[in-house]
């Protein structure tokens, strides 16, 4: 290990005979000790183990109390007493040139024990340093000069500029991607860029379709008023989101229409380009953690390493023309303390001060869910979906019936359900790519259409008990087809023991805020709910005709190329059966409208 860069390891090989020099020996230790110290990288980072607490003795001494830590190439850095140093003593003082500095700790290695050389030539010197003792030094800097620990790149958090000007940025950052049914920090920052005088001044929403903000709506807002900056300075807005479902496509829209955004009392206009497609995922935010943070090569951990040296503490001074007094010692937000699997037992006493729930924690959480869903929850899925494949043989002819294996719906048990449709695969000319259909019913109504699909009756025997079915086709006309390749969709009915739940919802409903919505052709907006007598939930929504528009799984409608009436059913997810519809009237603007 060399100047940061990482080399390939090497050690010796020996073997008989084999002359050992000065040069084999530094080999030797050289392989153990940059084998520990990249192990102590890449296991633990930089920053402290325990100890090197920093007090202010009296005006103008601190001491340092014993400790360890790892420094940024690895290297174990142990002050094994506790000292006490005059800050004038201490390296660096002499430099400072403000009231701010910052107390850092740094390894260093001093050769002792001087003993006679052996072998020596004429010229050599006749004593040599005969071990090489690790030690520490402290030292001072300014703390303006110390810059902040780079983070390595990563595809972790997306960002989207939501307004800019020669002046002023805002800017819109949250996680690339969300965990179900945890919360997500949406950070909204407002910088100036110019040292330009002025006041900003912000007021909008943030549409969040498939979240669920604190209070449960889909709207986080954001407010900031006469806001009086410096350049390079800024200021943040949170916001707190949950997903309920996971999507592979979440967006974050701004709602332009009601957006203000005031400089120096003029209000500007708001892009309406702002979007922040994000997805949701099953897996717990430790796995995504995880995940991200093994995704570092070793070349990006060491393009954004950490430094050569610990922070310890930045210490505040008072300045005279002749001396100097100690005012304060900070190490709150100073201090980076390393996770160690040894100090991991005190870690989980000390976490029980901190846990309400304790060990019922878990069953706490699944209570809430359950309290904010009505109790709508279900110990097996409603309904499932899959393909099969029917083989026809070289020489299907019409009337000739055929049959599928028997087909598990893993619905369990009960009465289930199932229905089949042809599936294919054609060009969408909107997409600019292949698309998947499927038709359910009577093919022989889409003949015009010349699909890629036989002709055929289809029926399905659904075993309760077995929880399977079988599915028969009849050829109405002869085929080339050697195979069917068939969509079904098999739905769980509610049962006796189900009635209960039918009570539960039958004073429960959703509402669409805007039933019915005016676009122009190729335009978007967004079905957003009212919930009566039920807390928020997660929603599903689905387009009810064919070639009418495009819908996303939060819910923002993008209307098609014609003019018409469409529909959009809207639903719970945890409750199908609670839903409405709304309505997008498409009709094409005329040129100039709405500019």
């Amino acid at each position: 290990m060399e100047n940061r860069q990482l080399l390939p390891f090497e050690r010796n090989r020996y073997y008989v005979g084999k002359l050992l020099t000065s040069a084999d020996f530094q080999a030797e230790q050289s392989y153990f000790n940059n084998k520990r110290r990249f192990l102590n990288q890449m296991m633990f980072g930089a920053g402290i183990v325990c100890g090197l607490s920093v007090y202010s003795l009296d005006d103008l001494s601190v001491m340092v109390e014993s400790g360890a830590a790892i420094d940024g190439l690895g290297r174990e850095i142990v002050v094994e007493n506790s000292v006490v140093r005059k800050l004038s003593a201490i390296e660096g003082f002499e430099s400072l040139t403000g009231e701010h500095a910052a107390l850092c700790l740094r390894y260093r290695e001093e050769a002792v024990h001087p003993v006679c050389t052996v072998n020596r030539m004429e010229r050599d010197e006749e004593y040599e340093l005969n071990r090489l003792r690790e030690g520490w030094e402290l030292f001072l800097t300014d703390a303006s000069e110390l810059g902040g620990e780079e983070a390595p790149e990563s595809e972790f958090l997306l960002q989207s500029t939501l307004y800019e000007d020669a002046d002023y940025s805002v800017t819109v950052t949250a996680p690339a991607v969300a965990s179900c049914g945890s919360a997500l920090k949406v950070l909204v920052r407002i910088q100036k860029t110019s040292e330009a005088d002025g006041r900003f001044s912000i007021d909008g929403v943030l549409q969040a379709p498939a979240f669920l903000t604190s209070d449960g709506g889909h709207e986080a807002r954001i407010h900031a008023v006469d806001l009086a900056l410096e350049k390079d300075e800024y200021f943040d807005c949170v916001c707190w989101l949950s997903a309920q479902q996971p999507a592979d496509e979440a967006i974050l829209l701004a709602k332009t229409d009601t957006m203000r955004i005031t400089v120096n009392g003029a209000e500007k206009p708001v892009p309406d380009s702002f979007l922040l497609k994000l997805s949701v995922s099953s897996d717990s935010v430790e796995d995504i953690l995880s995940r991200e943070v093994g995704r570092a090569s070793l070349e990006t951990r060491s393009f954004s390493a950490p430094p050569e040296y610990i922070r310890l503490a930045d210490i505040t001074l008072q300045l005279t023309k002749n001396a100097y007094i100690i005012d304060r010692v900070e190490e709150r937000g100073v201090k980076k303390y390393l996770h160690t699997t040894s100090g991991e037992e005190t870690r989980r006493a000390y976490a029980e001060w901190f846990s309400a729930a304790g060990t019922d924690a878990p069953a706490a959480a699944a209570q809430l869910r359950e309290q904010r869903t009505g109790g709508l929850t279900f110990q097996e899925p409603l309904y499932a979906t899959g393909t099969c494949e029917i083989p026809l043989g070289d020489r299907a002819r019409r009337g000739e019936t055929f049959f599928s294996g028997e087909i598990m719906h893993g619905l369990g048990p009960g009465n289930v359900f199932v229905q089949v449709g042809f599936e294919y695969l054609a060009e969408d000319s909107r997409l600019f790519s292949t698309a998947r259909n499927t038709i359910y019913g009577d093919v022989s109504l889409f003949e015009a259409e010349k699909l890629p699909v036989p002709t055929a009756q289809t029926a399905v025997k659904v075993m309760n008990d077995r929880g399977s079915f079988v599915v028969a086709a009849r050829l109405e006309k002869e085929t080339s087809y050697v195979m069917l390749l068939m969509r079904w969709v098999a739905v769980k009915m509610p049962s006796e023991d189900d009635r209960a739940l039918l009570q539960k919802i039958a004073d429960k409903s959703i509402s669409a805020v805007q039933p019915t919505i005016l676009l122009g052709t190729h335009e978007s907006c967004y079905f957003n709910v009212r919930f009566r007598n039920m807390e928020p939930c997660g929603l599903t929504y689905e387009l009810t005709d064919r070639d009418s528009g495009e819908i996303t799984p939060d819910g923002v409608y993008t209307a098609p190329a014609r003019e018409g009436v469409y529909e959009i059913r809207i639903s719970c997810a945890d409750a199908p059966l609670i839903c409405t519809y709304a309505y997008a009237i498409v009709k094409k603007k005329e040129r100039g409208e709405g500019e």
